[in-house]
């Protein structure tokens, strides 16, 4: 007749014995990444990738939940009591507001990881139906009579603020651009976009499975996710002259990872992005890697425009933030008229 020994009395007998180092084994850990909208895919398989090396270097099972939606509302989120881990956006703006609105990071947490803590970056690009039946191949084609433009809401999403202010961009930077001509531009461009979506991936949705508009700006990267699910038939892929710089930071939430004792950890997550494998799979899912060799390796696939700064072009994301996408500021004016 045999006894079953209860696999903890066989551990702690062997840690007595000296065969079983303390720490070798560790109890598992779970952390919350909130991110916005068009990084599911990217995440799903970021997780699996950094689970295994978690397992291979610290001896620990890690477990990693995820959280999406437009950016600006998934940081608010956070500062009103969504205990996440960690945080990676598309844009410093949202960031900044965990230490501005809830003193949950510092204020130098950009400086803490390379590249100004953004491991990789996007730029806003063109989708339309396949034959691009509305002639459509630059920023002017989008203020034409019955065009029809899908954005998402640029008070809730990074990529309706990045379309935005690259469609301003664009227009300021034309021989006689100034102030006043962006804004007249900006402002026949959103009297086109019939709907507002909260994130990205809701635009994605109105402009591919509900069939409204003639062209959607997204995410670069939202690419391969739309491609994958809808295939290459459904679309074409148009880049304009001019686009954005879409920078994507990362950060470990202070006060929430001292209250879990996850620093360890969540530190260690957000530095893999910026390894080989970490990288590499970046480029996989249409993010322009920071690793200048990797991204070489994929040149072919991220194609050569014009990039305008929101530093400067717009003087920083605050100013941008306090001009344009404020209560009552540019972008309510026009969209009210």
């Amino acid at each position: 007749m045999s006894t079953k020994i209860p696999v903890r009395f066989v551990l702690s007998l062997l840690v007595f014995a000296g065969l079983l180092l303390p720490g070798s084994l560790s109890a598992d850990v779970t952390i919350l990444n909130v991110s916005y909208d068009v990084t599911r895919e990217f995440y799903k398989e970021y997780n699996e990738l950094f689970a295994q090396h978690w397992l291979e270097t610290a001896k620990e099972k890690v477990t990693i939940r995820q959280s999406h939606g437009g950016s600006s509302k998934q940081a608010r989120s956070v500062i009103d009591g969504l205990d996440a881990d960690l945080v990676t956006m598309n844009q410093s703006l949202d960031i900044d507001m965990l230490f501005e609105k809830g003193r949950l990071i510092p204020k130098d947490w950009a400086q803490r990881l390379p590249h100004n803590s953004a491991p990789s970056t996007s730029t806003i690009l063109f989708i339309v139906r396949k034959g691009n039946p509305k002639g459509i191949r630059d920023w002017p084609d989008l203020v034409r009579p019955r065009v029809s433009v899908v954005i998402p809401n640029p008070k809730t999403s990074g990529n309706g603020r990045y379309s935005y202010l690259a469609a301003w961009g664009y227009a300021l930077k034309q021989p006689g651009g100034d102030e006043a001509k962006a804004k007249g531009f900006v402002t026949v461009l959103f009297k086109n976009v019939p709907v507002l979506d909260t994130g990205g991936r809701g635009a994605t949705t109105t402009f591919l499975q509900r069939g409204i508009g003639d062209v959607l700006l997204t995410f670069e990267s939202e690419v391969a996710a739309i491609r994958k699910e809808f295939g290459s038939d459904a679309f074409e892929v148009i880049v304009p002259s001019v686009s954005i710089l879409a920078e994507n930071p990362v950060v470990w939430v202070d006060k929430v990872v001292t209250k879990h004792n996850t620093a360890r950890v969540a530190r260690a997550y957000l530095e893999f992005l910026y390894s080989e494998p970490g990288q590499e799979l970046a480029a996989k899912f249409y993010f322009r890697p920071s690793n200048r060799d990797v991204l070489a390796r994929h040149k072919d696939q991220f194609p050569e425009l014009q990039l305008l700064t929101v530093d400067e072009t717009f003087g920083g994301w605050a100013a941008a933030q306090k001009t344009h996408f404020s209560d009552g500021g540019v972008f309510d004016q026009i969209y009210k008229t």
